[in-house]
């Protein structure tokens, strides 16, 4: 009699048991790294942008001292909730919109103090939030704070990721708006301390819509991406309709991964999301640790600076694009993003929209003419080191292709780089003090 050819239940004979085991260990690991990542504090200051040259490590690479900015006089005693619920207050005005009440993340940070600045001028509600991280010197994000606070704007020190600090703040008041910029920016840090880019850009992007996403009514949220996501596209200028599924860095994977879980809480919750690409930002109060920065400080001290090239000395090129027109977009962003959808954790009715806009200049320019443009405003020729550039992270060039945003948000850049740039160094030039310049805070 033959015996019965019973099936074997071998864990060698069966390799979709294999991978559902080996996925199901994944995940595990993940959620356990993302929960020991949720248990320190992020960085959150602004601006995803790629770096054109090596971060300075050296102590006196950047200024430390400059000509320090009064501070506005606060009166005594008031709570934190006063102070909140006052800046958030808007204000008369000669324009006519309907004033927004905003809150904005990273706002002691390079664009995040431009934007609030611009959204009190015009008479809305502002209220910041910003760590104070020590990603650059915090001394010029002090003296940031110092500027916002003499427009009337309070900052709140905290965290994204500190979600009691969030649900307090978004029971003070009830934000029609939330500009979100806060971040760990930079490329090549990404090298050094990849947990907090993991930290900021993912988990803490994830903890302010668990939050946003409760609130009834919620708010429309706009929030900072990068051009990084492009990756290793080459095809050129970028457009949104472009695949981004090539990071060329963790940074540019970190910002690919926000406008994922962006879509995810606007199809399950219905939270309007708009998230904005900046295309390389530039101008005064901008960042330390980009090229045009400390390009600068080095060419004023005589101090040699590094110039990457690609292979077969192709040049290095960026879609340099001037803070004030990086506002105007980010402001026609807040005044067009429609309304969420949903209410305290729940969907309700149609889609909520969710956009993505590219913010550039469209005129790519090579770091070779940035480095002219330099020396002849500063009349210094720049002792010049030329590289071929490292596997970093880096891109070779950056173009953005902007119909979408000009048709659908009317923006429209307006600064070149050299009229940028003269304005950089003027601001710089008062603000280190280079000449002997008292510093002028309506500059």
């Amino acid at each position: 009699m033959e015996k019965e050819n019973k099936p074997s239940y071998r864990f060698r004979n069966h390799p979709s048991r294999k991978k559902l085991i080996c996925w199901s260990l994944l995940i595990v690991l993940s959620l356990t790294v993302m929960f020991f990542i949720l248990r320190t504090p992020s960085p959150s200051h602004t601006l995803p942008t790629e770096e054109l040259v090596e971060i300075p490590t050296e102590q006196d690479e950047i200024p430390t001292e400059h000509v320090q900015i009064p501070t506005a006089e606060v009166e005594t005693g008031p709570t934190w909730e006063d102070l909140v619920i006052k800046s958030s207050t808007p204000t008369d005005s000669t324009t006519h919109h309907h004033h927004k009440i905003v809150l904005v993340t990273g706002a002691a940070g390079f664009v995040g103090t431009h934007v609030s600045l611009a959204l009190k001028r015009r008479g809305d509600g502002v209220v910041g939030l910003d760590n104070f991280n020590k990603y650059y010197q915090t001394s010029l994000k002090r003296d940031r704070q110092k500027l916002l606070e003499n427009a009337g704007i309070f900052i709140v020190e905290g965290d994204i990721n500190d979600m009691s600090l969030l649900v307090k703040l978004f029971d003070t008041v009830k934000f029609t708006h939330v500009m979100h910029l806060a971040a760990q920016a930079g490329v090549r840090y990404a090298m050094k301390n990849p947990s907090s880019y993991l930290n900021s850009n993912i988990a803490g992007f994830t903890n302010l819509l668990e939050a946003c996403k409760s609130l009834n009514p919620q708010p429309a949220i706009v929030w900072a991406s990068s051009s990084s996501v492009y990756g290793l596209n080459t095809k050129r200028p970028f457009s949104e309709k472009d695949r981004t599924d090539q990071p060329a860095s963790l940074y540019a994977a970190t910002k690919k991964a926000g406008e994922e879980i962006a879509h995810s809480y606007n199809h399950i919750y219905g939270l309007s999301i708009t998230g904005l690409r900046f295309f390389t930002v530039y101008g005064p109060w901008g960042r330390p640790d980009m090229a045009y920065f400390f390009f600068t400080n080095k060419i004023l001290k005589g101090k040699k600076i590094t110039v990457y090239e690609g292979v077969k000395q192709k040049s290095v090129a960026r879609d340099f694009t001037y803070i004030d027109d990086i506002v105007k977009g980010c402001l026609a962003a807040l005044d067009t993003a429609g309304k969420s959808t949903g209410s305290e954790g729940k969907k309700k009715g149609l889609e909520a929209p969710l956009r993505i806009f590219n913010l550039g200049n469209t005129s790519p320019v090579t770091v070779g003419e940035l480095v002219r443009i330099l020396e002849r405003l500063l009349n210094k020729k720049a002792n010049k080191e030329v590289k071929e550039m490292p596997e970093n992270g880096d891109v070779m060039i950056t173009h953005a292709d902007i119909s979408l945003a000009e048709r659908e948000l009317g923006y429209k850049p307006t600064t070149d780089l050299e009229t940028g740039l003269k304005k950089f160094v003027e601001w710089y030039l008062a603000y280190y003090d280079v000449e002997g310049k008292k510093f002028d805070t309506s500059s």
